[in-house]
């Protein structure tokens, strides 16, 4: 097979089941690492990773050989199953249904990595939800009746 050049930025981003906040401070790097070897090993590239204790951000050099679909597949078994034998969350942790992923242009790739690398100081301002609905409006992405994310309120209901 002939070789194959190509340069695809993506930018994934997923919650735990009902976008609760159970990415804890005390794990979170470990997470990444992980996440990050899960990542290169199955060939492509990591840029970026930061998030939330209730969603993360991928922002990462895709090769072709592998679908989006199947990575993030792969990475959310593998980080679930870490989780769940390292017991670093005191509850059943797995991740929600669905993520949202978006495609950049190579002059994009500062400014992403930048975004995804301040999560903590750009949430201060702007929820989850907010940010999510924003990324996908600016992407002309319709949501429509599609179910995102099952989100939860402060009162803990949908």
């Amino acid at each position: 097979m002939a070789d194959v050049f190509s340069q695809i930025y993506i930018h994934i981003v997923f919650s735990p089941k009902n976008r609760e906040a159970l990415i804890q401070p005390e794990w979170e790097e470990r997470l990444h690492k992980y996440i990050t070897g899960i990542v290169q090993n199955r060939g492509h590239k990591m840029l970026a990773i930061g998030g939330m204790p209730d969603h993360i951000h991928l922002f990462i050099g895709l090769k072709p050989s592998e679908s989006i679909s199947n990575l993030v597949r792969e990475i959310k078994t593998e980080t679930n199953s870490f989780i769940n034998a390292e017991r670093l969350s005191p509850f059943k942790f797995d991740w929600q249904n669905g993520y949202g992923v978006f495609s950049h242009s190579r002059s994009q790739v500062h400014t992403v990595c930048q975004y995804i690398l301040t999560q903590k100081e750009h949430h201060r301002k702007k929820s989850f939800r907010e940010e999510f609905l924003k990324i996908c409006e600016d992407f002309g992405v319709e949501i429509g009746r599609k179910d995102i994310f099952d989100w939860v309120s402060e009162t803990g209901t949908t």
